[in-house]
C-alpha cells in the first residue's frame, strides 16, 4: 500500500495498531489458519514448507497485520514424529522470519494437540483399522489408535469402525511438554507468538472441555477446573518455557452450537446445548485468560456442527459476531472474530470496541493481494472467494462412506477454485507466449472468460464467440439464488478482466464448424447441457432448473443487467408446493432458495442419501441436509419418479411400490450432459468445462488454466 493512499472512512478502524501482550500488530486484518498453508508441512513428514512460507509471505505483502500459519500437530499424524524433534526445520525458519518482517506483518504460529475423534478418516483408514495385522503393521506411518484418541471413548464424527480411546494421562503430560518445547524452539526462531489450537470446533483439547464428550473421572474430568486442565497445562508450560511475555493466543470457540454427536444447531434454531453454552463460556473465557492466555481468537461450532467454523454460502455474513461480541466483555485479552466477516462491519465492531481484530482466511486463497486492494478503493479488482470449499476444504460426507475425498486433495488442501495458482505455483503460473497467437475460445462462460484471462495475460490474442447476448453461460444460472451473492461477485470480476485485458469478444455468435477458423487453435468451453428424463410419463410437464433459476432476480444481477428487469408476470407460474427431482447439490440449492421464498418444496432423490457427490465439503452438505429437517421439508430418498401429472408426481420407492405426492410444480434438476462442438477433423482443439466432462466449478477454473497455457 502507498503512503500517500487515501483510505476509505469505513475501513479506517482496521488500520489502527493493537497489541497482543507485548506485541504491537501494524492492523486489524488477521489471517486465521487453514490447513495446508503449514510452515512445517502437512501431512508429511516434518520440514521447512517452502509453499505454506510462500503463501504466509504474500498474505503479509498483501496487507494483513497478524498472520496464523495452518495449524501444526505437535505429534504429526503422518510418521508420528513430535514437531521439537526436528531442530533443522527450526533453523530454516530462523534465516526465513527476517525477510517475512521486512513485510511489517506478525507471525503467530498455531500449535496443535491434534484431532481426537475429529481426524477425518478415509476408506483407507477404515480398512488400516479393521484388519489386525494392517492396523499394526502401519502404525509407524499412521498409528490410528493414537491420532484418534480424545478424551473418552467416542464415535469419530467420519466413521463408526474408527472409533476414540481415551488418551492416557502420560500421553497427555508428553504432549503438554511438546507444547512447551515447539515454543521455545519458534521463540528462538524468531516467530512472534504461538496460537494453541484449540479449545475450538471439537478438535481433541476442545473434547476434552466439552461434557457431551468428556466422561473422565480423573483429574482431566468431571468438573469444570479438570475439563479446563488440559488447556491450562499447556499455556502455563509455555510461559514457563518462554517467559511470560512471550505472546500465547488461544483458537476458542465461543459456544458450541451442538445438539450431540454429529447433530449441529443451526442459526436460528431453538435446542439444547450439548457442548459449551454462553453461560460456561462466559466464566472459561476468563478462566482461560487468567491461565496465561493473551489472546482469544473466537467463532463457534464443531465438527458436529461445521458450517459455524467453515461457514458455507447459506450462513449469514458475520455469523459468529454477536457471540464474539458478548464474550469480550468478559475478558481484558484482545478478542479476534473470524467466519464471513464482511470488512465493513468488522471495521464497525473495531470502533465501537466489541472486537480487536477481524480474521479472514479463505479471502487469501482467492486472492491474496485483497487487502491492499480494499484500503487502496481497488474492492472492484478483487477475486472473491464464493464460500464453495471446493478446492480448499473438500472433505465430503454422506451415508455409506467416511470422508469421501481423492488422497491427492487431502495432501493439499488449501488450494482454490477460483484462483487456480494458490498453493499450485509448480505447475499454475504465466508464462509468457513465445510466438503470441490469435486464440478462439467457442463459449463466454466461466471456463471460456478464465482461458481467455490467461491467454491475454500470457500475451496471445483471444476471441470469444459466445451464442447469446451475455457472459456467464450456465454460471448465471448457478449465481441466481437470494444468497449466491459472491457468485454474483465473481462473475463482475470476470466481466471488469474482460474489459481491462481488452478481450475480444463476439456476441449473438453461434459457431457451427471449426473449421471456419482455419489454422487457428481452438479452446471449446460450450458446457452441458440438461437431461431430460424422456422415460418419465408427462415429463414435458417439468419445468428444468436452469429455467427456473433464469427466471429469478438474481440471475439478472449475475448477467449484468439490473435485478428488477426480471418480468414481474413470469410465466413459469411456479406453485406453492414444488416437488424438486433431484437431491444433489443443485436440488438441494433450489429446494434451500423455494423454502427462503416461503413455498413448499419436496425433494424425490434416488440414492439413500442428500447430495451423495464427492467434492462438496460436509460443512456445506451437513447445513442443507439439517436445514431441511428442521423446516420438516419433505424428503423422499431411494425414491423414483415415473410420471408427473397435474397436480402431483408418481414415484417408487425401493421397493417398487408405488404413490403420489400432491405437488403444483415440479423442478427437474437431473444433472446434465456434456455438449461438445465436434472438432471435425480440426486439430489444435482443446475442449474444457463441463463440454468435456461436467464437473464444477474448480474443474472448469483449472481446466480452463491448463489449457491455456498449453497454447
Amino acid at each position: 500500500m502507498s503512503t500517500d493512499t487515501v483510505v476509505r472512512e469505513e475501513y479506517k478502524a482496521l488500520l489502527t495498531p493493537w497489541k497482543i501482550g507485548n506485541c504491537e500488530i501494524r492492523n486489524r486484518f488477521v489471517v486465521t489458519s487453514m490447513g495446508g498453508t503449514d510452515l512445517f508441512g502437512w501431512m508429511e513428514r516434518n520440514h521447512f514448507d517452502k509453499q505454506g512460507a510462500r503463501f504466509i509471505m504474500e498474505a503479509a505483502k498483501g496487507g494483513a497485520g497478524l498472520v496464523l500459519p495452518g495449524c501444526q500437530p505437535v505429534y504429526n499424524p503422518m510418521f508420528g514424529e513430535w514437531l521439537h524433534k526436528n531442530k533443522k526445520m527450526y533453523r530454516d525458519l530462523a534465516k526465513w522470519m527476517p525477510e517475512f518482517h521486512k513485510t511489517g506483518a506478525k507471525l503467530f504460529v498455531q500449535l496443535t494437540a491434534g484431532f481426537g475423534r475429529s481426524f477425518t478418516i478415509s476408506g483407507m483408514m477404515e480398512k488400516l483399522y479393521s484388519n489386525k495385522a494392517l492396523r499394526e503393521a502401519s502404525k509407524p506411518v499412521m498409528d490410528l489408535d493414537k491420532i484418534t484418541a480424545s478424551a473418552s471413548p467416542a464415535p469419530n464424527r467420519w466413521s463408526d469402525k474408527v472409533p476414540s480411546r481415551a488418551m492416557t494421562v502420560e500421553e497427555i503430560r508428553e504432549f503438554v511438554d511438546s507444547f512447551a518445547e515447539c515454543a521455545r524452539l519458534l521463540k528462538e526462531a524468531g516467530v512472534d507468538g504461538v496460537e494453541i489450537h484449540a479449545v475450538h470446533e471439537g478438535y481433541l483439547l476442545d473434547q476434552f472441555t466439552l461434557e457431551y464428550v468428556n466422561h473422565r473421572t480423573d483429574e482431566y474430568g468431571g468438573s469444570f477446573e479438570n475439563r479446563y486442565r488440559f488447556p491450562v497445562e499447556i499455556v502455563k508450560a509455555i510461559k514457563k518455557a518462554c517467559g511470560k511475555d512471550f505472546p500465547v493466543s488461544l483458537r476458542y470457540s465461543v459456544v458450541s452450537k451442538t445438539k450431540g454427536f454429529r447433530r449441529g444447531a443451526l442459526p436460528g434454531e431453538e435446542f439444547e446445548e450439548a457442548g459449551r453454552d454462553m453461560e460456561e463460556s462466559e466464566r472459561a473465557a476468563k478462566y482461560l485468560q487468567d491461565a496465561g492466555y493473551d489472546m482469544l481468537n473466537c467463532d463457534n461450532g464443531t465438527y458436529d456442527a461445521w458450517y459455524w467454523a467453515h461457514p458455507p454460502i447459506y450462513m449469514p455474513e458475520n455469523c459468529n459476531l454477536e457471540y464474539v461480541e458478548h464474550i469480550r466483555k468478559f475478558v481484558d485479552i484482545p478478542v479476534v472474530c473470524a467466519g464471513r466477516m464482511d470488512p465493513v462491519t468488522a471495521a464497525e465492531a473495531v470502533a465501537r470496541g466489541g472486537i480487536d481484530g477481524a480474521g479472514f482466511a479463505r479471502q487469501f486463497l482467492a486472492d491474496p493481494q485483497w487487502v491492499n486492494k480494499l484500503i487502496e478503493g481497488r474492492e472492484d479488482e478483487i477475486r472473491p472467494c464464493i464460500l464453495c470449499h471446493n478446492g480448499c476444504f473438500n472433505m465430503a460426507h454422506y451415508k455409506g462412506v467416511p470422508n469421501d475425498q481423492d488422497l491427492y486433495d487431502s495432501l493439499h488442501l488449501a488450494r482454490c477454485a477460483v484462483n487456480a495458482e494458490m498453493m499450485q505455483w509448480n505447475k499454475h503460473h504465466i508464462e509468457k507466449a513465445k510466438k503470441p497467437q490469435d486464440v478462439v475460445i467457442v463459449g463466454g462462460g466461466i471456463g471460456g472468460m478464465e482461458a481467455a484471462r490467461v491467454l491475454a495475460l500470457r500475451g496471445h490474442r483471444p476471441v470469444i464467440y459466445e451464442r447469446s447476448d451475455r457472459l456467464g453461460g450456465a454460471f448465471i444460472a448457478a449465481a441466481a439464488e437470494s444468497y449466491k451473492g459472491k457468485l454474483r461477485d465473481l462473475l463482475a470480476w470476470y466481466h471488469r478482466q474482460m474489459e481491462e485485458l481488452g478481450v475480444e469478444i463476439h456476441m449473438g455468435y453461434e459457431v457451427r464448424t471449426l473449421q471456419e477458423f482455419g489454422q487457428q487453435p481452438v479452446i471449446v468451453a460450450t458446457g452441458a447441457v440438461p437431461r431430460v428424463l424422456r422415460n418419465v410419463a408427462g415429463h414435458e410437464k417439468m419445468i428444468e432448473a436452469c429455467e427456473f433459476l433464469l427466471r429469478e432476480p438474481g440471475a439478472y444481477a449475475a448477467a449484468g443487467l439490473a435485478a428488477d428487469a426480471a418480468p414481474a408476470d413470469n410465466d413459469l407460474e411456479l406453485g406453492e408446493t414444488v416437488a424438486v427431482i433431484g437431491g444433489g447439490l443443485t436440488g438441494c440449492e433450489i429446494a434451500y432458495e423455494l423454502e427462503l421464498q416461503g413455498k413448499k418444496p419436496v425433494i424425490i432423490e434416488m440414492l439413500d442419501d442428500l447430495i451423495k457427490q464427492k467434492g462438496v465439503c460436509l460443512a456445506n452438505s451437513s447445513y442443507l441436509r439439517e436445514y431441511f429437517a428442521w423446516k420438516k421439508v419433505p424428503v423422499y430418498l431411494q425414491t423414483r419418479l415415473t410420471e408427473v401429472k397435474d397436480g402431483a408426481v408418481v414415484c417408487a420407492d425401493k421397493n417398487g411400490e408405488t404413490f403420489e405426492i400432491a405437488c403444483d410444480s415440479v423442478i427437474s434438476c437431473a444433472g446434465y450432459l456434456p455438449a461438445p462442438l465436434a472438432s471435425g477433423g480440426k486439430k489444435n482443439v482443446q475442449f474444457i468445462g463441463d463440454c468435456q466432462s461436467v464437473g464444477n466449478l474448480r474443474s472448469v477454473i483449472w481446466g480452463a488454466y491448463e489449457a491455456a497455457m498449453k497454447i
